[in-house]
């Protein structure tokens, strides 16, 4: 029986590739954890926080949390079953009127993941509004499978990592846009085909993309990488276990992230070539 997902829901998103809005918690307690974000930038310094962009919930106690948001899990469990692992977590902060875009892009091309069946959930801890630059995604647009994705040149500031991004010809009319409010979060296909534009907002655009994989899904490259289970069991051991931290950005949290990172930025230039 589906937690919480109705048939209708379900529905789109298998066959559209994404689905909007849900909440995962209340604005309050999206705005204390926008505030405890905020005290680890002040702490710790945004680059340890936001620009190093990779599996921040090995470092914050705040990310580990919100990746093991009963709400969320449940939906994802209607999606992909309850075996449940946090393959990547990344952060996606846009300053207040800032230039920079996330270029037309499909998760799967840099994450080397077989079969196709993970799920990004887009996480706000503040307003994602048009105006702030929120998710756009193209409809239906993860049945064309794995498209071509290299650098491209005289673009936008481009804040995906490589500057990669989709460089066959498709067709952007059809895209829709999934504002989210604090505490609400969307659901994306790996292979669905999505992007956002600059923030004009006075307000910093942050949200958290957490990738979520059943634990059948196996990463397809050489390096021996890990996942963090968040529900059910991990019956196929494809990844070594992350461990949760006990303190923000402590020795512990820093080593462990450090080892993790480096085995999971290994893997990427294999898939750079991979899908160039």
């Amino acid at each position: 029986m589906p937690k919480v997902l109705t048939p209708a829901q379900s529905e789109q998103y298998h066959d559209q590739g994404h689905l909007s809005p849900l909440r995962a918690f209340g604005e309050t307690e999206a705005v204390a954890y926008r505030a405890r974000l905020e005290e680890s930038e002040r702490q710790h310094g945004p680059l340890a926080v936001g620009k190093s962009g990779s599996k921040t919930h090995v470092l914050f106690t705040w990310a580990d949390e919100i990746v093991r948001c009963p709400a969320l899990l449940d939906a994802i469990e209607d999606l992909i079953g309850p075996d449940i692992l946090v393959y990547q977590l990344t952060m996606w902060i846009k300053p207040a009127n800032d230039d920079a875009i996330v270029d037309w892009h499909q998760d799967a091309s840099y994450f080397g993941l077989e079969p196709h069946e993970h799920v990004t959930a887009w996480v706000a801890l503040s307003h994602a509004t048009s105006e702030a630059g929120c998710v756009r995604v193209i409809p239906g647009s993860q049945r064309s499978g794995q498209l071509h994705h290299s650098v491209r040149q005289g673009r936008a500031r481009n804040m995906l990592p490589r500057g990669q991004s989709i460089s066959e010809d498709f067709d952007t009319a059809n895209a829709v846009e999934m504002p989210l409010r604090p505490g609400e979060f969307s659901l994306h296909h790996t292979l669905a085909v999505h992007g956002s534009e600059p923030n004009r907002s006075n307000d910093r655009r942050i949200g958290l993309g957490i990738s979520y994989i059943p634990a059948r899904v196996r990463f397809t490259g050489q390096t021996r990488l890990s996942a963090k289970v968040v529900r059910g069991a991990d019956r196929f051991d494809h990844f070594d276990p992350e461990p949760s931290p006990k303190h923000d950005f402590d020795d512990e949290a820093r080593a462990a992230h450090e080892r993790i990172s480096r085995a999971y930025f290994s893997s990427k230039e294999e898939l750079a070539k991979r899908y160039a």
